[in-house]
């Protein structure tokens, strides 16, 4: 026995909540990709790339459960529902672990594999789930781990690998009196369930020799998966004989409900026990599908597909229906824009160095009236009549909110109107040019990125590696190529990046090496600055995104920091000092430049002047109107952010939401900074009343531009007076940050900034 020699191998329990953040957050998850499917209680539960859909069988419902719920919104590998204990287990490529109880609006996560670090982190993928007898035995890169259902913790870890090493166990399963585990590595072994000593691999024996991807029981037999898709019965006192073999990879090899289902990339089947087959399905009338996962249940196929989520299928008919929650059409946005109740979301996948390859072929996909409306490649390629890849920005035309634009970073400039009509512009239809590259003259074909629209209605956009690199589009279509040669060597710019338009109409853009250039379109003057103190001071030459705020000073991103401009009026002014500056502010009396060699890739303002900015791989920040306060930060530790690695930005002018496209998903914060109104006619003040219990800040949306807001109890006392930077103010219900105000009746006084509206409203206060 070398029992003292596996002691380090015990896994402690390590349990914690993951916070639910529906009260401010919203999940845009795409729900396609079906890897696993559980049931129990009446629904089926299938896991998507990094969330998870329940249907509901009675009522037929759909429910969806992402990281606004407290998912992790990791790569999920397995998922599983056990009905003796009411709870969903979800297994992550991680090794994280997360349990969602029935009625609980928390979810439990369970860091114990995750944290291990005696597991190296390339051999901690959960990839099955087994309950016996109240024991959740997990299948592990590295071998098997207990989890006790009724006490929400670990026992014991196994290594059953030769002379007790880690190895792969991809499944496991008990029959009569003995757990059987599968490996790729080491054959099928098995041991007595209720031996006390299953951590001492010498109480593990071989069952079959080989490779071997599952291991499943059905009646009292027990079938095995071999790399080779062979089918292989074991028998109790060893040998096997084979019952079946696959011509294609078998993908899914799961027991339910005494049924063992059989799932390749095409087909589905079913079998009883002896081995009997009940049902089998190749074909789908009306559905083209790749398979990745299945279960039957109740007469049903229940199938996993790789793009279009869960298809059921009756027994005996070829017949399916859909089932796919409400979403976009991936999980890996690039870039969007939105407009009061829009949004545009494309999936290109440039890297920092600007190269597409290998190429992104991915559709479209479309927000209005919280319902999705997506347009696969196929269907969009169809439209133009030709390969569109690499969607790298879109831009809603301001005055046309039924107009996008979007950005190929090979093939041009597609017109999107309604969601119907498409025009791609490139070198057969406009005077736009492929471009080939020196030194082998390859065809990097038309790399359109960055755009914007002017108050004129134009359109500017820019296109890489050529010397006619800025161009307008007039709202009547026409064309006007700019060439850039007297500011910038537009050859060798591997990456002309953001664009956007001063209140002057100047044009300003960044490059991957000149850094930031100007264009005044009234002269055709060019300027441009660089990281040289008296000529630009950028931290960066490497420009990535760019904005103007309402006082029109310009935020620059660069890879490697934060800039601001905070004067463009003399851009073209050679005598004028255009050096942009760092945002300074006091760490523990400690000079420090805000976001200093932070990657940027986006900077968007909201209404009330404040900055969102987020990077590569450090979330997003939240800056007060000078940049001088971070005011909210968001990773995925403190967040829903499905990723550190925030791609774009942006926010709803109207009710404030601003959304966040990740490198694994898009998600929504409920903001209340608006953009201001015309008039006060749609004042309105909330939460009111405030209740007891509320610590958070009370909102006047619906307001003009600089509108002071003055708010006096009902005698008359001043409490609070703030001017508005845009559409909204918020009021931490304090006297002038003193004390909070005692309950009562509280004005609201609204005066236009030319003090020829007023507005009154009134707040109720309950202690």
């Amino acid at each position: 026995m070398k029992f003292f020699a596996f002691l380090f191998l015990i896994l402690f329990s390590a349990v914690c909540t993951a916070q639910n953040f529906e009260d401010q957050w919203e999940g845009y998850f795409s729900y396609a990709s079906v890897i696993g499917i559980s049931q129990g209680n009446g629904k089926i539960y299938a896991a998507a790339e990094n969330s998870v859909f329940l249907y509901d069988l009675g009522s037929q419902e759909l429910q969806t459960i992402s990281s606004v719920n407290g998912l992790s919104a990791e790569a999920i590998s397995t998922i599983y529902y056990s009905e003796s204990f009411g709870v969903l287990v979800v297994g992550y490529e991680t090794g994280l672990i997360e349990i969602v109880i029935d009625g609980e609006e928390n979810v439990l996560s369970v860091v114990d594999i995750l944290d291990k670090q005696t597991i190296p982190p390339n051999k901690k993928r959960i990839n099955h789930f087994n309950e016996h007898e109240g024991n959740l035995y997990i299948a592990a890169d590295f071998g098997i781990s207990v989890f006790d259902l009724s006490a929400l913790e670990f026992g014991d870890s196994y290594f059953i690998g030769p002379l007790g090493t880690q190895i792969d166990i991809n499944q496991t399963t008990v029959v009569d009196d003995f757990i059987y585990a599968s490996s790729s590595q080491g054959g099928v072994l098995r041991a007595l369930v209720d031996n006390p000593d299953l951590i001492d691999y010498e109480e593990w024996s071989t069952a079959i020799s080989g490779f071997h991807r599952g291991v499943q029981g059905l009646g009292d037999k027990v079938y095995t998966l071999r790399n080779d898709n062979a089918i292989l019965e074991l028998f109790p006192g060893g040998g096997f004989v084979n019952v079946g073999s696959f011509n294609e990879t078998v993908v899914g090899f799961y027991t339910v409900e005494n049924l063992l289902t059989i799932t390749t990339a095409n087909t589905i089947q079913t079998y009883a026990p002896g081995f009997v087959q009940q049902a089998f399905v190749n074909t789908v009338s009306g559905f083209e599908y790749e398979l990745q996962s299945g279960i039957a249940v109740d007469n049903n196929f229940y199938m996993g597909t790789t793009e279009i989520g869960m298809l059921q299928v009756p027994f005996g008919t070829n017949s399916a229906e859909q089932i796919l929650p409400n979403g976009p059409l991936l999980n890996r946005p690039f870039a969007l824009d939105v407009t009061p109740g829009q949004v545009w979301v494309v999936y290109g996948d440039i890297d920092v160095s600007y190269n597409p390859f290998p190429r992104t072929r991915r559709g479209i996909s479309n927000l209005r009236e919280e319902e999705w409306t997506n347009i696969p490649y196929e269907d969009l390629s169809a439209a133009v009549n030709g390969e569109i890849n690499d969607l790298v920005e879109v831009t809603i035309n301001p005055t046309n909110t039924d107009e996008a634009w979007i950005s190929s970073f090979e093939r041009g400039l597609l017109k999107i109107t309604g969601l119907d009509d498409f025009l791609l512009y490139n070198q057969n239809n406009s005077p736009l040019a492929e471009v080939f590259v020196p030194p082998n003259n390859d065809n990097a074909g038309i790399r359109i990125y960055g755009s914007d629209f002017d108050r004129s209605g134009n359109l500017w956009t820019l296109q890489s590696f050529t010397d006619d690199a800025l161009i307008k589009v007039s709202p009547g279509g026409q064309f006007q190529i700019i060439d850039v040669s007297t500011i910038v060597d537009g050859d060798s710019e591997v990456g002309f990046s953001d664009l956007k338009i001063s209140r002057e109409g100047y044009v300003f853009f960044g490059a991957s090496k000149t850094g930031l250039i100007g264009y005044n379109p009234a002269n055709g003057q060019f300027n441009s600055i660089s990281d040289d103190v008296g000529n630009g001071n950028l931290v960066s030459t490497d420009i990535r995104s760019l904005a103007f705020d309402n006082q029109n000073r310009l935020w620059i991103g660069s890879t490697r920091g934060l800039r601001v401009l905070f004067s463009v009026g003399n851009f073209f002014n050679d005598e004028a000092n255009n050096d942009a500056q760092p945002i300074i502010f006091l760490e523990d009396g400690v000079p420090q430049e805000l976001l200093f060699q932070q990657s940027i890739t986006d900077i968007e303002v909201d209404g009330s002047n404040n900055k969102w900015i987020a990077t590569s791989t450090t979330g997003v920040f939240y800056l007060s109107a000078n940049g001088q306060e971070t005011l909210l930060r968001f990773t995925k530790d403190n967040s829903p952010l499905p990723s550190n690695g925030v791609q774009d930005i942006a926010i709803d002018p109207v009710d404030g939401t601003v959304y966040f496209a990740t490198t694994n998903g898009l998600v929504a914060y409920k903001g209340t900074s608006t953009a201001p109104r015309d008039t006060l006619e749609e004042v309105y003040v909330f939460p009111n009343p405030v209740r007891p219990g509320f610590n958070g800040n009370v909102t006047i949306d619906g307001l003009t531009a600089r509108a002071n807001v003055k708010i006096t109890d009902i005698e008359g006392n001043l409490v609070y007076e703030d001017t508005s930077e845009g559409g909204s103010i918020q009021w931490d219900t304090t006297a002038f940050g003193k004390y909070k105000v005692a309950s009562g009746v509280y004005l609201v006084l609204i005066t236009t900034d030319d003090a020829l509206e007023t507005k009154v409203s009134k707040i109720m206060i309950i202690r």
